[in-house]
């Protein structure tokens, strides 16, 4: 019946959502690169001890612990308190452990044995009891506090020792990442408490999906806390992202806000961390092993030799951080480095006068190349420009600009007589315009038809391609790189890496020539509209090799783009597009006397232009003084295409993509809808004897009141979800045994159905129900039972934008039986009457309602406020979901 009711052309449609739709989910899901984290591993047998927390405080915080980890020796030693060490706090995040301590913890502690523990590091975790905080925002805060509460507690624990630390630094996982930005904003929070916050994949931005409003004001909260008080924070931040293989976090809001006067803060991608360069997913960031190294590597550079804690100086903890996450010089980290070097010695002088040079030597060296200040024959003083070089997988390496160094003589390579590795050392002379060679991407729109490509012949070791008009995150391509070499006797390995200079996302191939590469080009953050740079393409190529580069644009990735960036904001087009379909069928009511079928509506009323022009209109008014200052009268929300502009969020038709995928997922998830409602009646009907249609309609009848007070108390006392899951269930029985009673009524039917249907309507049509009860007919039953499957497939997305409370509460339920706060109490007040009425409520009883033609005009205008002001805060939506449903239940007794 429900496929019937729609044609071929728009069933081909939906088909072709479907498979858009799931190009775009692989390359979120599947659309990167393979997982070349190595796990880290412990030499010895963890060891998690329990700190033991004031009883007050136990008491009033029952699900959250505190720990020491350890292995052992040092687990055995540290059993007895106090402690000597550098304290670190790791918070984990939305239903995380407190056990991912111990990668990093196992990787300091082998760190600290090689110095033979001249500097150790105490790694603390919380307990959080895997709280699902990204679902459900009522607990943020109270984390937030624990945590005060457990700084105070181990500073505590290093009473009396000679470098007692004064302060802890932080590693925040995911969420645990804003809790810890939370700290700063309690009242009788000391900022000086923490020294150092890194984090790993933690949305700073805006949640991933703003399910409850306290999630929406806890990061409101935390950001404006962070913008309005930039001058007066001191704390040194590192914000790192996972980069394309984290698609439950997407890097770009892992960025924390360029502020000017928040010097202090860094955000990475992990694909750009020197010696790390890989991306990683949600959970392998805490064990990513280069990642770990890095990161330990950091920490052990940040110690104060006088204090033995961390510093307190704000440029070196900087300093370091840029070192060892931004720009690695493959050197050891110096807080005062000596530029000038004396070069006397036994050391021979080659003088070299050609534009290309190549040397192969069997030994490295930190400082290995000087430019020589006012020298005719030999160098004696050097500048040391090692400090200048970068680190790269299989190299280092160092363009100078001569211009730059007017007072340098020459430039000496320094190359140890001491046998070691063998490496090889290319030089080169070149004038930068010869090797910056430009590329324009191509077209959005091209699909991937076209492409673009440059020819390097030149035999030079470095090129930058720079790729003309690629600055927007819906740009997605393909960039291939074909080498051919000549006359190659051993393995040659060039290096491609896309350079983003606005933001800190760089990713490199390496790849092994002659080859064939493929390159996925897309990025996590926008380019700002006052910046002027250009992405590059950085080639560190071969000289026996020609290279070709090639770039086209990847309309999957681009539909992966969608999905990544507004993926979230599809239940609010989906429920937009079931609203229209639904007022559709209120006015076919009203004008015909009949509903039709949900698929044939959702066709003729879900169309874009309904809702994406008033959308676009008011967004444009708000630009003017006078209807932001009238907008702001009514105490109306700012608009979420607003909030995606400001994010850099917008694509050019994104709204009319989502729009459509919308429609579809309505259309697919109405027909699973329909087929469960026919299978679960054929159920019933196999385990029951058959049902008959009611003779007369109640509206309220006996067991109503009774059942919706139960529900409401149910509601008040435990979880506001769980009853309206429990409403949901009795909405379902109510059409499942409808559907029965039809299909019986159907198979036992032996009248002229058209005579049949003659009489029904005669008779209902001068019956008055103010004096005779109504009688349901078939054909009232039938269109009762096509309003009753759109109001619930709408019920379904209520219950599914409710879900997440609900699984908190039943997770946390042996600590709590009561949720509180409960985002989902209000809703579940209104809804549980509204449905209970809904479900006794039949077409025949609502059609000569004076209410039903307002009722049918509300689904409009409310799937226009749905996109206006539920797409980025997706816990609004219900909010304009029950006022149709209420207005419908109003329409039995008007």
């Amino acid at each position: 019946m429900f496929l019937h009711s729609v044609n071929l052309w728009n069933l081909a449609f939906y088909a072709l959502m479907v498979f858009m739709a799931t190009l775009g989910l692989w390359d979120v899901f599947f659309g990167f690169e393979e997982n070349k984290c190595s796990m880290s591993y412990m030499f010895e047998y963890p060891e998690y001890q329990k700190i033991e927390l004031p009883k007050k405080l136990a008491k009033r915080y029952p699900a959250y612990e505190l720990y020491l980890y350890g292995e052992g020796s040092y687990a055995e030693e540290h059993k007895v308190l106090p402690l000597t060490g550098i304290p670190v706090l790791f918070l984990p995040g939305n239903a995380g452990s407190y056990k991912q301590v111990r990668s990093i913890g196992s990787i300091a502690l082998r760190k600290a044995e090689d110095i033979d523990f001249k500097y150790h590091f105490d790694f603390f975790s919380v307990n959080f009891n895997g709280e699902l905080v990204a679902l459900y925002g009522g607990s943020l805060q109270k984390q937030t506090k624990f945590v005060h509460e457990c700084i105070k507690t181990i500073l505590k624990l290093y009473k009396g020792q000679e470098f007692a630390p004064k302060s802890v630094a932080i590693i925040g996982h995911s969420m645990g990442g804003l809790v810890a930005r939370a700290l700063l904003t309690l009242k009788n929070f000391k900022h000086d408490l923490i020294n150092l916050l890194v984090t790993q994949a933690t949305p700073h931005v805006a949640p991933v999906m703003p399910l409850d409003r306290f999630i929406t004001d806890f990061y409101m909260t935390v950001n404006n806390y962070w913008i309005l008080n930039a001058r007066h924070i001191n704390l040194t931040t590192l914000s790192v992202a996972g980069g394309f293989r984290d698609y439950q976090v997407r890097s770009g809001l892992t960025f924390l806000p360029k502020l000017s006067d928040h010097t202090s803060a860094l955000s990475v991608v992990s694909s750009a961390v020197p010696k790390t360069w890989v991306s990683t997913d949600h959970l392998s960031i805490v064990w990513c092993k280069q990642l770990q190294l890095t990161t330990v590597r950091a920490f052990f550079d940040l110690i104060d030799a006088d204090t033995k804690q961390i510093t307190q100086n704000p440029k070196k903890k900087l300093s370091v951080l840029n070192h060892h996450f931004i720009r690695h010089p493959a050197k050891h980290f110096e807080e005062n480095p000596s530029i000038i070097s004396d070069l006397t010695g036994t050391s021979m002088w080659v003088p070299v006068k050609v534009s290309k040079w190549t040397y192969v030597a069997y030994n490295d060296t930190n400082s290995w190349i000087f430019g020589c200040i006012n020298s005719t024959s030999m160098c004696r003083q050097g500048v040391d420009l090692s400090w200048k070089a970068e680190l790269l997988p299989t190299i280092k390496s160092l363009t100078l600009r001569l211009q730059d160094y007017p007072s340098l003589s020459h430039l000496v390579v320094y190359v140890p007589s001491i046998h070691g590795s063998k490496f090889v050392v290319d030089c080169e002379f070149f004038k930068k315009e010869t090797r910056s060679i430009q590329l324009p991407v191509t077209h959005l729109f091209s699909f991937g038809l076209s492409s673009r490509k440059v020819i390097l012949n030149t035999s030079g070791l470095f090129y930058n391609i720079e790729l003309l008009n690629f600055g927007q995150i819906y740009q997605a391509f393909k960039i291939s790189v074909v080498s051919k070499c000549s006359a190659v006797k051993e393995e040659i390995t060039s290096i491609y890496k896309l350079h983003i200079p606005w933001s800190y996302e760089d990713s490199l191939t390496i790849a092994q020539v002659p080859s064939t590469t493929e390159i996925p080009v897309k990025l996590h953050i926008a380019q700002p509209e006052n910046d002027s740079h250009v992405a590059l393409l950085k080639m560190y190529t071969s000289s026996d090799c020609q290279y070709e580069v090639t770039v086209k644009t990847s309309f999957s990735q681009i539909l992966g783009q969608v999905v990544r960036f507004h993926g979230g904001a599809l239940p609010a087009y989906v429920i937009s597009s079931i609203l229209l379909a639904y007022g559709g069928q209120l006015y076919s009511l009203f004008s015909t006397g009949h509903c039709l079928e949900y698929a044939t509506m959702l066709d003729k009323e879900a169309k874009p232009y309904k809702v994406d022009p008033f959308v676009i209109m008011i967004k444009f008014l708000l630009g003017y003084k006078w209807f932001k200052e009238l907008w702001d009268m009514c105490l109306l929300p700012e608009l979420d295409a607003i909030v995606l502009t400001s994010q850099s969020m917008c694509f050019p038709l994104v709204s009319l993509i989502l729009f459509l995928f919308g429609t579809c997922t309505a259309y697919w998830g109405g027909l699973l809808s329909s087929t469960s409602v026919r299978l679960l009646s054929s159920l019933w009907l196999a385990l029951k004897r058959p049902s008959e249609l009611p003779k007369e309609i109640k509206i309220i009848s006996p067991d109503l009141p009774i059942l919706t007070i139960v529900l409401i108390i149910v509601s008040w006392t435990t979880c506001g979800a769980f009853a309206i899951l429990l409403t949901y269930f009795y909405y379902m029985f109510k059409i499942v045994h409808l559907q029965a009673s039809l299909t019986t009524f159907k198979n036992s039917q032996t009248v002229n159905p058209k005579h049949s249907r003659r009489s029904e309507k005669k008779s209902n049509h001068h019956k008055d129900p103010a004096v005779h009860p109504l009688r349901l007919s078939a054909n009232d039953a039938e269109d009762s039972l096509r309003m009753h499957s759109t109001v619930m497939n709408l019920l379904t997305w209520i219950v599914l934008l409710s879900m997440p409370s609900l699984i908190y509460w039943l997770k946390n339920l042996r600590y709590y039986f009561k949720l509180n706060p409960d985002p989902c109490k209000p809703l579940a007040f209104i809804l549980i009457p509204t449905m209970a009425l809904l479900g006794n409520t039949y077409t025949v009883s609502v059609k000569s309602s004076k209410l039903l033609k307002t009722t049918s005009q509300f689904p409009l205008p409310l799937a226009v406020g749905v996109i206006a002001f539920g797409s980025a805060h997706l816990y609004r939506v219900p909010c304009f979901v029950f006022i149709p449903l209420l207005l419908h239940a109003l329409c039995n007794f008007m």
